[in-house]
């Protein structure tokens, strides 16, 4: 009997999918579950991007430059020259959502057994496009404790070998909604230019900032490492259009850039009908996202206030994305949040939340944590923190 590979073997399973079929289960069973595992909001996606897919005059469904459409990248780099960000049309490759512009970057920046270093708990796809690009995670870890900061440089300093090629953050983070500061993302400038290494930046949660004095800086913004500095990018989280699947990898550095147009063309070109919707979504007007944050700051004010009111729970605030960590007074999440939806409900309600364990490439750390999407209106908030009580008490019991 022919055999599956070893790489296939050690491709991890998703923490935020794995227990979907005990889900589906506690649906046919009629119990409601709130959703609190994904990060799929139920912001509606811009008008002026789904007209643009229902009235697109297309005679011949063709590939596109393998770049993606020039009209697109010109337009993506007025929007982020807009934002402050120095980004030209020869600095963007448009992907098949950020996923593959991590894809992109890794396959460009590392070889097989080469090193990546990630501060955890990181998201956890990060795992699974390092075991496919044959790259090993190194990670760095930072704590509950101090709402999941920077580890100190000196930390980073003691895992960098002749086989780093890079160290990669997500900025605001998933899963924690950590926002680095300045100050961090200059020490990292300095390591990477120090050691030279790729600072490769996920930071598809750019807008999704919510304490007024709170900023967003980019790696694109960092004098001295334009040769070091990799964004990825996405529409995903931006304007709600998650199953468009377009991302971009955007850099600098030509090399760079030239090596990864090598791996777009190998894929041929992104799909076409995404890179209408996402054209046009650049349209989208400002006041578009002011409501929009403006909802996400309540939820959050929302979920962090009701989960510090369950005794037990520890929460750190997150100050952008729209996730939080929180570590709940059990021993094992996976099994609790397994129990959630296979043995438990309130009054035919449940909640789906996802393990932080799958979060980290260190065995064993952050059993006990979970990783809470605040993507449900503020009334299902509230509830879904209710049953998360009672079923703690009962769990406990």
């Amino acid at each position: 009997m022919p055999k599956v590979s070893n790489k296939g073997k050690q491709m991890p399973e998703s923490p935020i999918r794995k227990l979907v079929p005990y889900a589906d289960i506690a649906k046919k069973k009629g119990n409601k579950v709130y959703h609190l595992n994904i990060g799929q909001p139920d912001i509606k996606t811009p008008e002026v991007a789904l007209n643009a897919v229902k009235n697109a005059d297309i005679r011949v469904l063709e590939y596109s430059h393998s770049a993606g459409f020039e009209s697109y990248r010109t337009k993506l780099s007025q929007y982020y020259k807009s934002q402050g960000l120095p980004v030209d049309v020869q600095d963007i490759i448009i992907t098949t959502g950020g996923s593959e512009a991590l894809l992109f970057a890794m396959g460009s920046t590392m070889d097989v057994d080469d090193e990546i270093i990630i501060p955890e708990p990181f998201y956890a796809n990060y795992n699974g496009f390092s075991t496919a690009s044959g790259v090993k995670v190194v990670p760095v870890i930072s704590t509950i404790d101090d709402g999941f900061a920077l580890p100190p440089i000196a930390a980073f300093e003691k895992l960098i070998t002749s086989k780093t090629k890079a160290i990669l953050i997500c900025n605001p983070g998933n899963p924690t909604g950590y926002l680095y500061s300045k100050e961090e993302i200059q020490q990292l400038a300095e390591i990477v230019k120090k050691h030279d290494l790729f600072l490769i930046a996920d930071e598809v949660y750019r807008e999704f900032i919510y304490d007024e004095n709170d900023k967003h800086y980019s790696v694109m913004n960092v004098p001295g490492i334009e040769e070091n500095a990799i964004m990825i990018d996405s529409v995903s989280k931006r304007y709600s259009m998650c199953g468009a699947r377009i991302g971009c990898i955007v850099s600098k550095n030509k090399e760079l850039m030239a090596t990864a147009m090598k791996f777009a063309q190998a894929r041929l070109s992104p799909p076409t009908f995404a890179q209408i919707a996402s054209e046009a979504a650049l349209e989208t007007p400002q006041s578009y996202f002011t409501e929009v944050i403006e909802e996400y700051k309540e939820r959050r004010d929302t979920l962090v206030s009701e989960l510090n009111k369950i005794e037990g729970v520890k929460v750190a605030t997150p100050k952008g994305a729209f996730y939080c960590i929180a570590q709940l007074p059990v021993k094992n999440a996976d099994d609790f949040a397994q129990w959630l939806l296979e043995s438990y409900h309130n009054n035919g309600e449940t909640v789906m939340i996802a393990p932080a364990a799958g979060f980290y490439s260190t065995p064993n750390v952050g059993l006990n944590e979970v990783r809470i999407a605040y993507v449900l209106k503020k009334e299902d908030l509230v509830r879904s923190v209710q049953i998360l009580k009672e079923a703690l008490r009962v769990y406990n019991a």
